[in-house]
């Protein structure tokens, strides 16, 4: 039974589902985990994804069969944590932020509709975001003709091409009707898995925090401040004592404030599962004895953590290399990227975070920015570089602070 499973035993690893709105990225999930990510009660009347949807699922090995089915006997093969991020072309910053924590992902092309402006933006995402695991569904092949699916497969093919995507397979999939999801899962327990290098310096980003404590709970019942996130290198366990940076933000005068917060870890989960130590890979919630205001209502959302003293001081003021992509992707027409100008301000996407800068000072390729909210400074982090069209912010390319 799956209480007496010991997941730290178990290969963990976090998928993103991508894509356009509308072509079945919850419904996949739902299917492959037996959960609904959109638990936002906005988010169930608007019928889209707003924030970042979390579900996680056990994949067992039945002869050659891959299952999530809690009641199969079969050997437990891979836990996986499902990031669901969203597919509205308004919620880019959110995906991009999801992207930070994803292992691999899966891109979802509707059958019935194809390749759609926000299917091209999530593929040159996840190229920003350097996740180079990339499965293809294409969804919805109950609701077209054999031929129109041929060639719907043949359009994929075509659009991959020369893309980090180039070589992923292609499965298609009814998520409604539950086809070939045995073979989406296979895949998923193929995707390589990094393992912790000794010694290294833990590493959390922080995706989403909050106050799980009810109205009216009493003080001995209440529990301290949730970070959930990734640990994306190192190890934590029960009893550290972790700092999160930015931190805490107040107001002085006109001006916002950082302080770091620091804290001890008191229980750590993984799903619904509780684990003392944790590992990179897979999603993790981690309670801490911070007073659960400091938390409530993502108010930690795009902060690092790790242990007390090991974290780079946070910079308001950074210089970035960057590639920017030859064209605008998501708007639907080929617009080209033209080149920085001085005092542009563009939103930067480091880890979770989601900061705006303005370019003090350009270089042929590289840039001096002064930040709006402050980052910390991880060499050789991807940034997502984003510039506003008309009031929408579209990508238009990616960098690494030097």
């Amino acid at each position: 039974m799956e209480e007496n499973i010991d997941i730290s035993k178990i290969d963990t690893i976090n998928v993103g589902i991508v894509g356009h709105i509308d072509h079945g990225k919850t419904t996949l999930l739902q299917r492959l985990s037996g959960k609904w990510a959109d638990t936002h009660s906005e988010e169930l009347k608007r019928g889209i994804t707003i924030k970042l949807g979390y579900a996680d699922a056990i994949v067992r090995q039945e002869n050659n069969t891959f299952t999530v089915d809690k009641e199969s006997s079969g050997k437990p093969v891979r836990y996986i944590t499902f990031v669901d991020a969203p597919g509205h072309e308004m919620l880019m910053a959110t995906m991009l932020s999801g992207a930070a924590i994803m292992d691999a992902a899966i891109l979802v092309v509707a059958a019935n509709e194809g390749i759609k402006p926000q299917t091209q933006e999530h593929l040159v995402a996840l190229k920003a975001k350097k996740i180079k695991k990339i499965i293809i569904v294409q969804n919805k092949i109950d609701l077209i003709p054999k031929e129109k699916a041929i060639q719907n497969y043949k359009n994929i093919k075509e659009f991959v091409k020369g893309t980090i995507a180039e070589n992923a397979p292609i499965i298609p999939i009814s998520a409604i009707q539950e086809i070939n999801l045995d073979k989406v899962l296979e895949e998923l327990c193929n995707v390589e898995i990094t393992k912790p290098k000794e010694n290294e310096m833990p590493l959390f980003l922080v995706a989403r925090s909050f106050d799980i404590n009810k109205p009216g709970t009493s003080i001995d019942k209440l529990h301290g401040g949730i970070l959930g996130g990734a640990l994306k290198q190192g190890v934590l366990k029960i009893g550290d004592t972790i700092e999160i940076k930015p931190g805490y933000s107040y107001k002085k005068g006109n001006q916002y404030m950082y302080k770091t917060v620091k804290s001890k870890i008191v229980s750590m989960q993984k799903g619904e599962h509780q684990i003392t130590t944790a590992y990179p890979g897979g999603s993790l919630a981690i309670e801490t004895e911070l007073d659960p205001s400091l938390t409530k209502a993502d108010a930690l959302s795009g902060g690092v953590a790790s242990l007390e003293g090991k974290l780079p001081k946070i910079e308001e003021n950074i210089t970035m290399k960057f590639n920017l992509f030859e064209e605008v992707f998501g708007t639907g027409k080929h617009e080209p990227v033209s080149g920085m100008k001085p005092n542009e301000m563009l939103m930067l996407s480091l880890n979770t975070s989601i900061t705006v800068g303005q370019i003090t000072k350009t270089r042929q390729n590289s840039v001096e920015l002064s930040l709006k909210i402050p980052v910390v400074p991880l060499k050789g982090e991807s940034i997502g570089i984003a510039r506003n069209f008309n009031g929408h912010w579209r990508l238009i390319g990616f960098g690494e602070i030097i």
